[in-house]
């Protein structure tokens, strides 16, 4: 069971955004990660929304966002690179809330979170 409701708008703008003429797993990655590196405004700060078996963030942590991870990083997962405790690492993107930013980096992070939630898959 699908843990958020269906949004039509949301899953309308996703198909014709994100993944639009996406054919397999590869192009509908390929598809996120240039709406969301394109939409997105980096750096900003985001705060962890939840723990990750992936990423040593507690939640409740903020981290300042730099980029989206290299390509090659988000081929199964959007990741984005943080900084965290004077270094740089990459973690889960489904993880962070952004804070204080513009309508399109938030608009974009949630259809991000809406996809994953939903349970869909690349």
């Amino acid at each position: 069971m699908n843990k958020v409701e269906k949004d039509e708008e949301r899953e309308y703008r996703i198909s014709m955004e994100a993944i639009v003429d996406a054919h397999d797993d590869e192009e509908q990655a390929m598809g996120w990660y240039y709406y969301l590196d394109d939409k997105m405004h980096f750096p900003f700060m985001a705060k962890c929304i939840k723990v990750a078996a992936k990423s040593p963030l507690h939640e409740g942590e903020e981290v300042s966002v730099i980029q989206l991870a290299p390509e090659d990083e988000c081929r199964y997962e959007m990741f984005a690179e943080i900084e965290w405790q004077d270094r740089k690492l990459c973690v889960p993107l489904v993880q962070l809330q952004p804070m204080d930013v513009d309508e399109q980096t938030l608009e974009a992070a949630e259809d991000w979170h809406y996809w994953m939630a939903r349970g869909y898959e690349l």
